[in-house]
This record gives structure tokens, C-alpha cells and sequence, in this order.
């Protein structure tokens, strides 16, 4: 019982800490956006796609807790349950500070793009790099689930 418990909390972390990075990211992004928009307003659509990459990492999260949550028995050991709440804490912590610095890197390229700056595509290569650590912890997270 004390391992199912353990996991549950993993699985509440590791959807509620990615999806809030996410949902924070998003918002830092949208804002720079609707700035934008201020100044070109043909260029929605390329605002866009800057603006959603923050929304990767709640998916990682979901990941995360769509693979975990098939191992949670009544019975689990407690290492077992353990090996979810750290796996929910890793998944969880990266996804929430990756997605909310992503946003603002994503922020700073739509307002440069916005000055007329051709920004894009380094925008995007710099905003993949928090997105790597989140990628990261998933991969961990699925490499620990041979310890259980």
C-alpha cells in the first residue's frame, strides 16, 4: 500500500509540475505575441509557432504518466513506488522550469521578430536547448522503470 501511495504522488507531480511549466510558458509567449501582433498582425502564424513550444512539455508529462501508470498495483514494493515519486519529480521539475524558460526565450524572439528582425529560425534553435533537459528527464524516467 505505502508504494502505491508513493507512486500516486509521483504521477500527480509529474503531470501537475509539466503541465503548470507549460501552461506558464505559454502565457510568457502568448503575451510577447499579442504584442506583436500590435506591430505586423500578418505575421500570426509565425508568432505561432513560436509561441507553442512551450507546449511540449506538459505532453511529456502526460508521457510520463500514461507509461507509470500501468505499473501501480495495491501490492507495489515500496521501491517501486519510490522509483515513480522520483521519476515523477524528475519529469515534473524539468518539464515545469524548461517550458517556463522556453517561453521566454520563444518571448524574446517574437518581440525581435516583431522589431523586424529575422530572428526565427535562431529563436528556434535556441529554445530547443530547455526543451533538451526536458526530453532528458522523460528518458530517464523511462530508463528507471527497469529498477522496479
Amino acid at each position: 500500500m505505502e508504494g502505491s501511495i508513493l507512486a500516486m504522488i509521483g504521477l500527480g507531480l509529474m503531470v501537475g509540475l509539466s503541465g503548470t511549466g507549460s501552461a506558464i510558458g505559454l502565457a510568457i509567449s502568448g503575451q510577447a505575441l499579442l504584442g506583436m501582433l500590435k506591430k505586423r498582425p500578418e505575421a500570426f502564424g509565425v508568432g505561432m509557432a513560436m509561441a507553442s513550444l512551450p507546449a511540449t512539455q506538459g505532453l511529456y508529462g502526460f508521457v510520463g504518466y500514461v507509461l507509470y501508470s500501468s505499473t501501480i498495483t495495491g501490492t507495489m514494493s515500496t521501491l517501486a513506488g519510490a522509483v515513480t515519486l522520483g521519476a515523477g519529480l524528475a519529469i515534473g521539475f524539468a518539464c515545469l522550469f524548461s517550458a517556463i524558460y522556453q517561453g521566454k526565450v520563444c518571448a524574446s524572439g517574437i518581440e525581435g521578430y516583431g522589431s523586424g528582425h529575422d530572428v526565427v529560425g535562431k529563436t528556434l534553435i535556441l529554445a530547443a536547448f530547455p526543451e533538451f533537459y526536458a526530453i532528458l528527464s522523460l528518458v530517464v524516467a523511462i530508463l528507471m522503470m527497469s529498477i522496479q
